[in-house]
């Protein structure tokens, strides 16, 4: 079976989902190995803009540029800043976001990132490499702020109980490595669910998507980068958003449906006026995600939890930045 290795998922339907054209501008906002960049590129004739926080990816990024006459420059920075970023090349419009959430295939294989438990690594987890690491957040934040982060961002039910060990292995040593970290998690759960299997979903996993999510404030970068293709997207314009959890596909959803005027009224009896109804901004191309084939996640494991969602911008003015989109909150919740 083929590992997938930095294979772009579901790349077929997103570039259909772009409809790419000659002459027409395209932001990948999560550029990566590049592999959306290309694609675009090699359906027509058209200027993409590749944003990515990670120095790593940048530097692939600039690479591959000088394969493409100056059709492709790629941003450094987040892709929730997109509108700035491009304000700052006098880009004020766009025809196509494509947007690929979490982690890329190249950070999870590289141990040292820190992303994964498969392999030992420092406990890193910074997409950009700056600001505060995992290894600072579980090393420093109290047990029911930690345990509230293992909730809401992991959605992990043992969150108490594994925010409590911890705070336990912590005072006896610092926590530094994946590895350890892995291990405390796991001594959480029933030693059954503990063992490994092919096909079981190891008890680590939540834990590490939730440092991961807080580490790189992935859920409010997603908020600001929705809120930015908005702004961004001219008439006509294609919005296309891969996602890997329910957190993120949830957040898309929750936008998507607010901004094409599906949000339900607080109630039907109470009149309302064109003063506190919003014209839609987007359109949505089907009301339900799109799913990989099953010859895709046969050859790429790591895109059977993918979710895709397309929408076409409007004509309408986006919406004001302090909208109720804002105040979306993933569980609404603490453990």
């Amino acid at each position: 079976m083929n590992s997938g290795r930095h294979s772009p998922v579901m790349l077929d339907e997103v570039i259909a989902a772009l409809n790419p054209r000659d002459d027409a501008i395209y932001v990948d906002g999560t550029f990566g190995g590049g592999g959306y960049s290309r694609a675009l590129l090699d359906a027509a004739q058209c200027r993409v803009w590749g944003i990515d926080r990670d120095p790593d990816a940048c530097a692939r990024g600039e690479s591959m540029a000088a394969a493409f006459d100056g059709r492709l420059t790629i941003l450094t920075g987040c892709f929730g800043d997109m509108a700035t970023l491009l304000a700052g090349e006098k880009v004020d419009s766009v025809d196509g976001v494509a947007l690929d959430l979490g982690v890329s295939s190249f950070q999870i294989d590289q141990a040292e990132r820190g992303f994964s438990f498969r392999e030992d690594g420092p406990l890193d987890m910074r997409m950009s490499r700056e600001g505060p690491s995992a290894a600072d957040i579980v090393n420093t934040e109290a047990e029911v702020p930690l345990s509230n982060i293992i909730y809401q961002f992991g959605e992990e039910r043992r969150s108490r109980r594994i925010a409590r060990a911890i705070v336990k292995a912590r005072a006896e040593a610092p926590i530094t490595r994946t590895a350890q970290l892995a291990q405390i998690v796991r001594q959480c759960y029933p030693p059954a669910a503990s063992a490994p299997k092919a096909k079981t979903i190891d008890p680590a996993t939540r834990t590490f998507q939730a440092l991961r999510i807080y580490v790189n404030d992935e859920l409010g970068e997603l908020a600001r980068g929705l809120q930015a293709a908005e702004i961004l997207l001219r008439d006509g314009g294609r919005l296309a958003v891969v996602s890997f959890h329910s957190l993120e596909d949830r957040l898309v959803k929750t936008f998507l449906r607010e901004r094409s005027g599906g949000t339900p009224h607080a109630s039907r009896h109470i009149p309302q006026t064109n003063s506190n109804i919003a014209v839609p901004t987007f359109s949505l191309v089907a009301r339900r995600a799109s799913r990989p084939s099953r010859e895709e996640i046969a050859n790429n494991p790591r895109s059977r939890s993918a979710r895709l969602r397309t929408a076409i911008r409007t004509n309408a003015p986006a919406w004001s930045q302090d909208s109720t989109f804002a105040g979306f909150h993933p569980m609404g919740g603490t453990a």
